[in-house]
């Protein structure tokens, strides 16, 4: 383009130095053009010149926003991998949240020392204060009561030692239900007695599981004679 142009100017020149060859003889010898082309020129070649060094640095600019636009594709792709990999993370960690969900397994005693607990007035729910084992953390040792943290089944034991000259009744307790009980009468010629039972219960997530002492009646308390213990056999 900046060659033809070029091209004509100089043919343009070339015209009028021919046409002014009786008026510009020092010009004819010399082979010049005409001063004010001469200028045209000149002027024409420093812009030509510009021009060059603006499409240069045009070529730099989109070079550099080439590059800038890959970095801004691999940032991209980096940051989707980040993505990508904060979410396997977050799914890891749920799973390894479910898998100790299930893990379920306690075992209690009422603890406080050697005792007799009850007779009381009414019926109570026997607290299991010394804690064995409480994987998963179902059990309350504050309450006495399990709380189901999954649907399943689950398989309960309770286990107890009382004085044979006084009653002992227990209940195993689902929500406000009896499910087994075990119990021993009064007897004068029998001193101790030892008496328990066990179950599996389908339960519900928040379902509660508990021991009811009957009214009037007693167990011995210690670290290691009257107990309830269970554990999560099968999730559903």
């Amino acid at each position: 383009m900046d060659f033809t142009i070029l091209s004509f100017v100089l043919l343009f020149c070339g015209l009028s130095t021919a046409q002014d060859d009786s008026k510009n003889t020092e010009t004819e010898k010399t082979g010049s053009c005409h001063p004010d082309m001469c200028d045209v020129l000149r002027e024409f070649g420093v812009m030509t010149e510009k021009l060059r060094a603006m499409e240069s640095r045009m070529k730099d600019s989109e070079t550099r926003l080439q590059n800038s636009e890959t970095m801004l594709k691999d940032c991209q792709t980096r940051l989707m991998d980040s993505e990508i990999r904060l979410r396997d993370n977050e799914n890891q960690i749920l799973e390894l949240r479910d898998k100790e969900r299930t893990k379920v397994i306690f075992s209690a005693a009422t603890g406080g020392g050697d005792r007799i607990i009850g007779p009381f007035n009414t019926n109570i729910t026997l607290i299991y204060r010394t804690v064995i084992t409480n994987i998963g953390n179902a059990y309350s040792p504050y309450t006495g009561i399990f709380t189901a943290p999954v649907a399943g089944v689950y398989y309960f034991t309770i286990f107890y030692h009382a004085n044979g000259h006084q009653p002992g009744m227990l209940f195993l307790f689902k929500n406000n239900h009896p499910m087994v009980m075990t119990d021993d009468h009064r007897c004068d010629y029998d001193t101790a007695d030892n008496g328990g039972n066990a179950a599996f219960l389908q339960l519900q997530p928040g379902d509660q599981v508990y021991v009811l002492m009957r009214a009037h009646t007693h167990v011995y308390g210690s670290d290691y004679h009257t107990t309830f213990s269970g554990s999560l056999v099968t999730q559903m």
